[in-house]
């Protein structure tokens, strides 16, 4: 028997198999040379505008930083309650460059806390602590910061300190930036919840009257969009203002990258405007609910001749605003599938094809088992199969 990739009639109702209406893809206009904008749910990306061309990361570099700091304690090499002391060295290099955390020379700060202070304060000090803390020294602790992003897909990113600061040999871009935010999301969601979102912080002593320091979180959509809670803002002047952001609503997570703004305020005013853009613009299609049969495989030696498809869980689908109809979809498979099938495995895939996007590949399992056929109905399926 030769088995080869098969296409399977579809039962969802409202789904084109054939006849593809056309849908233009909203438009949006930003005054950043560089943006991206991906809808985590199924990968689909709603915006880019050179999101390939390298360009220095500044303070969102740092996100690379908490995530290898994240990676160890999720695989327990670290503890948040760990101590790490601020070299005299550091210090004095660090204090007054760029943002700081307030760090004092010997004070012992916990991993926790120096998190706090890199992801809402933006603390150069607090980035190269946790460094040296970590891995021993800030160059140690940058080699992992690549080797991460390799294993990640970053293809045109390279990190060269773990702050972000001025470097000719560090350079991101936009996708690669979406790209880790999107794997901090996903890889760590207890931890980006307790670090990323904080609307302030507080820590380290006034000079004089010794009063304690909080510092706002400097996230442009934090308390402006709905449903906002990540990730990082940076800025230095060869990079101009930047910020990689994300925010969920109704169930669904955009995830943006504006780079290379002029100002503090078009920050502001162009990140609010990107992100409301995402989730005005689109929507999500339900395609088929569990247990909703979509279609059937054809079975090679088994009980049953075929077997019915349906969805372990919700699929659902990217679209523009009122295009809910410009979708079509197949269902695709390596067919015949040899028996015996178990209920819920995975044997097939639809395909969803929406204008201006991607084909999107949502999995498809067995409805029911089939068992392998007996004797009598090997024969049967061997006959059967001469005039396939």
């Amino acid at each position: 028997m030769r088995f080869k990739s098969a296409v399977a009639a579809l039962l969802i109702a409202g789904i084109s198999s054939s006849a593809f209406a056309q849908a233009a893809m909203p438009s949006f206009a930003t005054p950043a040379p560089y943006a991206f904008m991906v809808d985590m749910s199924n990968g689909a990306v709603l915006f880019q505008k050179d999101p390939d061309t390298p360009m220095p990361p500044a303070s969102m570099g740092k996100m690379m930083t908490v995530y290898v700091a994240f990676d160890m304690i999720k695989r327990g090499e670290i503890t948040l309650d760990k101590k790490i002391t601020v070299r005299p060295e550091t210090w004095t290099k660090w204090h007054s460059q760029g943002s700081t955390m307030f760090l004092s020379p010997g004070e012992q700060v916990s991993v926790e806390n120096l998190l706090h202070g890199i992801v809402t304060l933006s603390g150069n000090d607090a980035c190269v602590t946790l460094g040296e803390g970590l891995a021993g020294t800030d160059e140690n602790y940058v080699a992992l910061m690549n080797k991460t992003a390799q294993k990640l897909g970053m293809k045109n990113s390279r990190f060269a300190n773990t702050n972000g600061w001025p470097d000719p040999n560090e350079m991101v871009t936009a996708r690669d930036l979406a790209t880790l935010a999107q794997a901090t999301i996903r890889d760590f969601p207890d931890l980006y919840k307790k670090f990323y979102g904080q609307p302030s912080f507080t820590w380290g002593k006034t000079l004089g009257a010794g009063a304690d320091i909080t510092q706002a979180n400097r996230n442009p959509i934090l308390g402006r969009v709905a449903g906002a809670d990540g990730l990082k803002t940076g800025h230095t002047e060869d990079a101009g203002y930047g910020f990689t952001g994300s925010a969920v609503q109704d169930g669904r997570r955009l995830v943006m990258v504006l780079a290379g703004l002029s100002s503090f305020n078009e920050r502001i005013s162009a990140s609010v405007a990107f992100m409301e853009w995402g989730f005005n613009a689109f929507g999500r299609k339900l395609l088929v609910k569990p247990g909703q049969v979509v279609g059937t495989a054809k079975v090679w030696m088994g009980e049953e001749a075929e077997v019915p498809l349906t969805a372990a869980t919700d699929l659902k689908v990217t679209v523009p605003r009122g295009a809910a109809n410009a979708v079509k979809a197949k269902i695709v498979y390596q067919g015949p599938v040899t028996a015996p099938i178990a209920k819920g495995a995975k044997i097939a895939e639809l395909v969803v094809s929406v204008p201006g996007f991607p084909d999107t590949r949502l999995p498809l399992v067995a409805a029911n088992a089939v068992d392998k056929a007996g004797p009598f109905g090997r024969i049967a399926a061997a006959f059967r199969a001469l005039f396939l």
